[in-house]
């Protein structure tokens, strides 16, 4: 035989022994409750009668259950649990609030079921009551936190667009003789972006453009962003040329930024519009995807700009240029590769070839018809847009 391994000696072992069913009722941690199938308190624990702060002979056989709760709570009694209870025969964890005599709302989460006979007829319904006011304190202090965090989040995405705002030109300017269109497409609107653009007048007859791309995203980016445009446009004050321009932004870039800084790619040109309508352009390189030429006779062609290296890596960067011809109807688009890596299904990129058949099937097409059936696409790529999109399209109109 096994040995008796209970304590013979124990007292609490012992008083265990002699706690009643009764008492275990009375005193459990937790409110217990019959009452008739009218709803009338036939039975009560001196638990939920501490938490009401009432008297046992004022409730049992005079009060309702629905009585105890607040106006709200007895509204949903009598309308949803009551109906629920009579279909189902047992309703668990509801959150309801009780009065207690002093007048304050205690919150609690209710159970009930009904108890039948030996021949299936309900005879009373049984509710068992648990105190949740921690749960409540704790549900109320996660619903503010979680109010305050979107508040925060909101502020960020505001200061966030400002920022990003002020390192794009507000609007294009106005060439004569030329059509332009740009557009901008955020991958987040959690995060300054680095992608950026601009167009502006440089001397008599002349304009400058740029779109470049900074790696990563954030604060860095944006003082990369802020340094690399007005770099830009202040080099290009003392020399236009598209390579000089390049050159003393990699120079400038290089002195200024910490080793974990980010880099960029970026494309700079001049526009020189001529009189019979068309225009020359010199672009320059710096590592930048290849950009397209949407030609009047219906064909499209990449203008390549082979070997051009990373702005803000290396120090002295091999910048390389192309120079070209834009008659009237062509036009000529450039892009950051958030547009060539977007995800178009699962882990396929949309890719240069797709770029390139695109733009075959659209030559020709002015700047605002290109750039308008390029959003029309990334809207389509959805969430396979991870990276900011820029796109910038300079055409000579038609005759």
């Amino acid at each position: 035989m096994m040995a008796d391994r209970r304590p013979a000696h124990d007292p609490a072992f012992a008083a265990l022994l002699e706690d009643s069913a009764e008492d275990l009722y009375d005193n459990a941690p937790c409110g217990y409750l019959s009452t008739l199938l009218d709803g009338r308190i036939a039975k009560i624990n001196s638990t939920l009668l501490t938490w009401l702060g009432a008297d046992r002979h004022d409730l049992v056989g005079h009060t309702y259950f629905s009585d105890l709760l607040t106006v709200g709570g007895k509204l949903y009694y009598e309308t949803h649990f009551g109906p629920l209870l009579r279909m189902q025969g047992e309703v668990n964890g509801i959150a309801l609030e009780l009065k207690t005599a002093t007048g304050t709302r205690l919150p609690v989460l209710i159970s009930s079921a009904l108890k039948y006979g030996g021949h299936g007829q309900p005879l009373l319904i049984r509710t068992t009551i648990f105190d949740a006011r921690d749960r409540r304190a704790y549900e109320t202090e996660l619903l503010r936190a979680r109010h305050t965090a979107e508040r925060e989040h909101a502020r960020l995405q505001r200061i966030t667009a400002t920022l990003q705002k002020t390192l794009l030109p507000p609007q294009l300017p106005t060439v004569p003789g030329l059509e332009l269109a740009a557009s901008y497409h955020i991958a987040s609107p959690d995060e300054v972006g680095g992608d950026f653009y601009d167009v502006y007048p440089q001397g008599p007859g002349q304009w400058g453009l740029f779109l470049g791309d900074v790696c990563g995203k954030g604060a860095d980016a944006a003082v990369v962003t802020s340094v690399a445009r007005y770099t830009i446009r202040a080099a290009a004050v003392h020399n236009p040329d598209p390579h000089s321009v390049l050159t003393t932004l990699d120079t400038v870039i290089n002195e200024h930024s910490r080793p974990e800084a980010p880099y960029l790619t970026i494309t700079a040109g001049l526009i020189r519009p001529a009189d019979d309508g068309t225009a020359d352009i010199t672009l320059a390189s710096g590592g930048h995807p290849s950009a397209l030429l949407l030609r009047a006779n219906g064909t499209a062609d990449y203008i390549p700009t082979p070997g051009g290296q990373l702005i803000g890596i290396l120090p002295r960067t091999h910048i390389t240029t192309a120079n070209l011809h834009l008659e009237h109807g062509d036009t000529l688009l450039l892009y950051t590769d958030g547009l060539t890596d977007a995800h178009t299904d699962g882990d396929r990129r949309y890719g240069n070839n797709a770029l390139l058949a695109l733009a075959r099937q659209l030559a020709p097409a002015s700047p605002q018809a290109t750039v308008a059936a390029l959003d029309e696409i990334i809207e389509g790529f959805g969430e396979g847009v991870e990276d900011d999109v820029a796109l910038l399209a300079i055409g000579v109109p038609k005759r």
